[in-house]
């Protein structure tokens, strides 16, 4: 199977797809400040396409609870140093993690490949600039009727690939996001975590993004975003084994290798 972004093809299903975090923030909740100098954030780009990771996803915005959202000029002016040192590059794919359409089609001239998007809805001008490059598009989950979240995401994600298509994006563009610590309780995100073949739509790749998150302390007890990384391994090998395609990760150097494991179990699995 093959999720088409751009003149990037990531083939899924088989192997599992790694998609590493940079932020260029200063108030992330675990790597604020880390990185929001441009010189390192690429350096960081290029050190991840190093150690393997498919994807690299580039954050001018923090969506920590509680976090001060900026404006679509101040997003991009933090992502566009960042790019302009990685002209040329070609070592990953690229992702913008936006929901301004004007940052995602301003990102898409300038080399990226995919635009996640944690709005938690398809939105028009979004899936006019999506279409309009070929670009990859994640699609989120974040809040609905919730009385049952298993089902609550299986109707969106349903829905939002009829709406997309419905909306001219090719159905191999895009990809869907169950949307971990977003408008749910830490009970709900376990649910999510445990249950990844009730919700996975079919013929599509899903994303888990759950590095450092909330839910990760509060199942391991562990409340130091940082020190997450034995916990993260335990529920990326959940939902690989569930069915996810791809993995967000802040440490590929501590979790990688946590993820190549299960995908090789998950092969063995299936084969049965």
């Amino acid at each position: 199977m093959v999720w088409q972004c751009r003149d990037r093809a990531l083939s899924y299903g088989e192997n599992v797809l790694v998609m590493g975090i940079v932020n260029i923030t200063p108030d992330s909740f675990s790597d604020g400040g880390d990185f929001f100098d441009p010189s390192a954030a690429a350096a960081r780009v290029r050190e991840f396409a190093a150690m393997g990771v498919d994807v690299v996803d580039l954050g001018g915005q923090s969506t920590r609870p509680g976090a001060v959202p900026v404006t679509p000029q101040a997003e991009w002016l933090r992502l566009k140093g960042v790019l302009e040192r990685l002209q040329g590059f070609e070592g990953a794919v690229l992702s913008v993690d936006t929901y301004f359409p004007e940052v995602a089609e301003t990102a898409l001239q300038n080399g990226v490949h995919i635009i996640n998007d944690v709005s938690g809805k398809v939105n028009p001008k979004m899936a006019a600039v999506v279409q309009k490059y070929g670009a990859g598009w994640i699609i989120m989950h974040s809040t609905g009727e919730k009385e049952n979240i298993i089902e609550d995401v299986r109707t969106f994600f349903a829905r939002a690939a009829s709406q997309a298509q419905a909306l001219g994006v090719k159905k191999e563009c895009l990809c869907f996001d169950m949307g971990i610590g977003f408008g749910k309780t830490r009970e709900e995100d376990l649910a999510l975590i445990a249950n990844v073949p009730a919700y996975k739509p079919a013929g599509y790749p899903l994303l888990f993004a759950a590095s450092r998150k909330r839910v990760i302390g509060y199942a391991s007890g562990e409340p130091e975003p940082k020190k997450r990384t034995p916990g993260n391994i335990a529920a990326d090998t959940a939902a690989i084994l569930g069915g996810a395609d791809m993995v967000r990760l802040h440490d590929p150097a501590g979790q990688m290798a946590g993820v190549r494991m299960a995908g090789e179990i998950r092969k063995r699995v299936q084969r049965r």
